[in-house]
């Protein structure tokens, strides 16, 4: 009995795992759908920047921000890591991390010094089991990105830029394509490249009147791309928010699947055991009354 007692034990204890993680798994869909508004809704800004960016810096040739200065020689750059505050999200912070971990094995190599920007508790804690230099950490963000907490920790890449300490900026984090799928990317935030301010025809003429600046030119133009550039990183945080909740319910719906399948499993052991043990009652009782 010792046996059976044992297997009801277990399959009560999956069975709680099982109402937690159900739990966790319909939590994660109503939060998932709140963040999948907010990406969204954040794109149109980023793309109105874009595009008064790219006009006034066509209208302004003989002007050259550092954000948009080429450099060839790279000595030094800055990685940006986005990720996760807590965990059950599946592989999602493992994929952007190891893309990460070869792109610094690959600076390394060339002799390229890193300075690292974590957002998020378990990029904190990757890049630091790595000794990275970790210039700027925020975490602790919540379920929706707040702006005004992620200025002061990428604006030490950015002015690390702008004086010439970096020579580029990447940004990694996990791109939400859709509910099953979430890509992890490397990117380039600067030197910001021409093709971002690519513009249609239809964008060309619908920015293309005269402005007239207050102060000057160059101060809206400065101001203009800070701003893109922290809408890029913005963005890029609650695109990793949405995806940090769109594998979280898919993770929970995988382990209240397979917690389904466990108490199935146990349930036929337990049912074998405890036909075994009637057996076995039985069979001691025949012998008893045979032998007298």
């Amino acid at each position: 009995m010792a046996g059976i007692k044992e297997i009801r034990t277990k399959i009560k204890s999956v069975q709680n795992t099982s109402k937690i993680t159900k739990a966790m798994e319909m939590v994660a869909a109503s939060k998932m759908r709140k963040a999948q508004e907010r990406m969204r809704a954040a794109r149109p800004y980023a793309d109105k920047v874009r595009n008064i960016t790219a006009h006034l810096a066509e209208a302004a040739p003989d002007y050259e921000h550092p954000f948009l200065t080429v450099r060839t020689d790279s000595k030094a750059v800055g990685v940006i890591v986005v990720t996760t505050d807590k965990g059950l999200c599946g592989a999602l912070n493992t994929n952007v991390m190891r893309i990460v971990l070869n792109k610094l094995k690959e600076y390394d190599a060339s002799g390229v010094k890193v300075q690292t920007t974590a957002i998020g508790n378990k990029g904190l804690g990757f890049l630091t089991r790595l000794n990275t230099n970790v210039v700027s950490e925020v975490v602790q963000l919540g379920d929706a990105p707040n702006l005004e907490r992620l200025i002061g920790a990428v604006k030490v890449q950015l002015d690390a830029y702008a004086e010439g300490r970096i020579d580029a900026v990447y940004l990694a984090y996990n791109r939400f394509i859709n509910t099953m799928k979430q890509e992890p990317v490397f990117q380039q935030l600067l030197p910001l490249a021409d093709d971002r301010f690519s513009q249609t025809a239809d964008e060309k003429k619908a920015y293309s009147w005269e402005y007239i600046y207050e102060p000057d030119m160059q101060t809206v133009i400065d101001e203009l791309l800070l701003r893109y550039v922290e809408a890029l990183v913005f963005q890029a945080v609650a695109e990793n928010m949405a995806s940090e909740q769109s594998a979280r319910m898919v993770a929970m719906k995988a382990a209240s699947d397979n917690a389904k399948k466990v108490i199935g499993e146990l349930k036929l052991v337990y049912n074998k055991t405890r036909q075994a043990a009637i057996t076995k009652e039985i069979s001691e009782i025949v012998g008893g009354a045979a032998a007298v």
